[in-house]
């Protein structure tokens, strides 16, 4: 227990799903958390229930896609706890595993929007407030639709793809000043971003090439099962964990 004690989290998509567990998983272990999302109803039940495990979570709405909302949610961190320790990109959204020839521009830049140039700001505020500080820690919530080009349309794909390659070279370029940073990918894992998805908009091409996989899957994750990875990396248990990717999916990537 306790180990994030005196920590100071921001951790984004935090309203539903893999984000609320991160989050109250890293109150309970003496994390003060910055939880960031879209939905101001979800943040009023995660701060109700944060209360009721004695955490400290800080609540703030922010859209991912709204570069001056994810400026204003890292320097909340600031001036709630006076600092910035972790950074956990969560949020995301799906495509409707349009491959690319039904893909149009609005979804295309939606979904880049929201899950790598959100995650890309957020990281280039908090690496600044890591340097000066001379350490912290970024968490990436990937997919192995970043690692495969099977598991969703060709949008998401690409996004994750992208997030991993993020993740890799920041990792990589600040390894000297302290700074860690490393993605998880998780394989289908029970959350809300089920939500995102017109499932009317699922072509015959998408059941024949995409959901012919799904049976492969052993199981469905759970949101805490992602939790328990994110707290692995945030902590000093990982002090030698940088720039890699951590697979959490039951094994359904390894057919």
């Amino acid at each position: 227990m306790n180990k994030l004690q005196n920590k100071v989290a921001v951790i984004t998509g935090a309203g539903a799903g893999m984000g609320k567990a991160i989050a109250t998983l890293f109150a309970e272990e003496g994390c003060k958390v910055v939880a960031a999302d879209i939905n101001a109803a979800r943040l009023e039940e995660l701060k109700t229930f944060a209360s009721t495990l004695g955490g400290e979570i800080h609540t703030v709405l922010a859209n991912m896609a709204v570069e001056s909302e994810v400026e204003s949610m890292i320097q909340a961190a600031v001036d709630q706890y006076g600092g910035l320790d972790i950074l956990v990109n969560n949020a995301g959204i799906m495509d409707n595993f349009a491959p690319v020839g039904e893909l149009d521009n609005d979804m295309w830049d939606k979904v880049m929007k929201v899950n790598v140039d959100g995650p890309f700001k957020a990281m280039r505020s908090a690496v600044k407030l890591f340097l000066a500080a001379k350490g912290g820690v970024i968490v990436n919530i990937a997919s192995v639709g970043g690692l495969h080009g099977a598991r969703a349309g060709a949008a998401y794909t690409a996004s994750k793809h992208a997030l991993i390659g993020l993740t890799k070279n920041t990792g990589y370029m600040y390894a000297k000043e302290g700074i860690r940073c490393n993605a998880i990918a998780p394989g289908a894992v029970n959350t809300s971003i089920g939500e995102t998805i017109d499932y009317s908009k699922i072509t015959p091409r998408v059941n024949d090439r995409i959901m012919s996989g799904l049976p492969l899957n052993p199981r469905t994750g759970e949101p805490d099962e992602i939790a328990k990875a994110a707290l692995f990396l945030a902590s000093e248990d990982a002090s030698f964990v940088n720039a890699a990717v951590l697979v959490v999916d039951g094994s359904w990537s390894a057919y």
